[in-house]
């Protein structure tokens, strides 16, 4: 059965906002988790943005599910993946300018340098992903650095203005689920996934998790955390059913 694993960055943002202590990703984590979700996201950025260093300290000492530590390829962040030994990293491509992530990472052609970034992070038993949009030269170069997983970048399709447009994308999301499953890659999807658009996958088999932050926490704030995590989870569990 896929599973959830919610995105907390959003209630970090809004916590810096006013710079201040409230509301507290932590909390909000345990609450998730409360709800069903199989899993708890944080994305660290290099400017510090919303997740802090904090942030990523409490989880690790307090999560009760499986924490996803998104990150850039950067000497940093792997000292920091080291500390904390999440279950999974997750490498995504950040811009400074960026409102959010923009696009999958750049595997092809980074293979070895990628690959050897990796190395110390998979000999402390850490499960890595590579944040990838569906094109068949990003789901071969992350079979070759050695990935566990892909996540699938599914922006695109999210962003679609017309319905041929988002079949498009469906489809390319579609066959590269398949490219990566056949090459022994386990696949996560996520990026502006929605309580309507995530019901296009109901019939894809072989997804492991949905990666969902922005629109569990846009609905938590009309009927609380414990609700929207539940909808989510019960919408993801009837596409086993």
């Amino acid at each position: 059965m896929p599973l959830l694993c919610v995105n907390v960055d959003h209630v970090a943002t809004i916590r810096q906002a006013r710079l201040g202590t409230e509301p507290d990703p932590i909390v909000a984590a345990a609450m998730c988790e409360l709800a069903g979700a199989a899993g708890i996201i944080m994305h660290l950025r290099e400017d510090r943005r919303h997740v802090q260093d904090r942030d990523i300290d409490l989880i690790a000492q307090t999560i009760q599910t499986k924490f996803n530590f998104e990150m850039a390829a950067t000497d940093e962040m792997q000292a920091f993946a080291l500390k904390i030994n999440p279950v999974t990293v997750c490498l995504v491509p950040e811009k400074r300018a960026e409102l959010t992530t923009e696009g999958g990472l750049s595997c092809a052609g980074h293979e070895d340098k990628l690959k050897k970034y990796l190395a110390p992070i998979h000999a402390a038993g850490i499960k890595s992903s590579l944040f990838i949009d569906a094109d068949p030269a990003q789901i071969k170069a992350s079979h070759e650095i050695g990935a566990d997983y892909v996540e699938i970048h599914t922006g695109h399709y999210a962003d679609a203005k017309t319905r041929s447009e988002q079949k498009l994308e469906l489809n390319r999301i579609i066959d590269g689920i398949k490219r990566s499953q056949d090459l022994g890659l386990k696949v996560n999807l996520g990026h502006g996934l929605n309580y309507t658009n995530i019901l296009d996958f109901a019939n894809v088999p072989g997804i492991c998790e949905y990666s969902i932050g922005h629109s569990i926490m846009a609905r938590a704030i009309f009927v609380g955390i414990d609700r929207a995590v539940k909808d989510m989870v019960e919408i993801i569990r009837t596409f086993v059913d």
